[in-house]
């Protein structure tokens, strides 16, 4: 059974600063679960989610999350494996980044993530109703912050 989940969001800012929020640290940490990223944004370089200290204070390990990059196309596309380091019984998925600007001059993310038998991360991505709560808000949440960031330059405001 195929498991794809298809996020789309729009965004009131330049393809290149979109591209710049996902691939930089400098964003990174300033929406969804912050901490730093790290990409080598050449076909098979490393990727890496590093744990914000909130994180770290939780127990979670210095990397959280690890990839490949599969193919990068700055700033239209960009494609990697995603595998978070706490599940350890599934393989990683592989997220595709398109980044397409819209006539009004706003840009549409779509975040594709192929999940076929990662049953785990499935359920961890998809978004919890609760952002703060077990499992996380998953990839709305991480596009609604990233979204908040580029439109307001502030971070998203957590909801108690």
């Amino acid at each position: 059974m195929s498991e794809t989940q298809i996020h789309r969001i729009f965004i009131d800012a330049t393809p290149e600063r979109v591209w710049e929020a996902i691939t930089t640290p400098e964003f990174s940490r300033l929406y969804g679960y912050t901490g730093d990223v790290s990409y080598d944004l050449e076909r098979g370089g490393h990727f890496e989610h590093r744990a914000s200290q909130e994180m770290l204070s939780m127990g979670m390990p210095e990397v959280v999350v690890t990839g490949e990059v599969l193919e990068s196309d700055p700033p239209r596309r960009l494609v990697q494996t995603w595998g978070p380091v706490w599940i350890e019984d599934e393989e990683p998925g592989t997220l595709t980044w398109d980044i397409e600007p819209t006539a009004d001059g706003a840009t549409r993310l779509t975040l594709t993530h192929e999940l076929t038998g990662r049953p785990q991360t499935a359920a961890q991505v998809a978004g919890n109703p609760d952002p703060m709560g077990a499992g996380g808000g998953g990839w709305p949440w991480v596009l609604s912050g990233l979204k908040s960031v580029l439109e307001t330059g502030s971070p998203m405001e957590p909801t108690a």
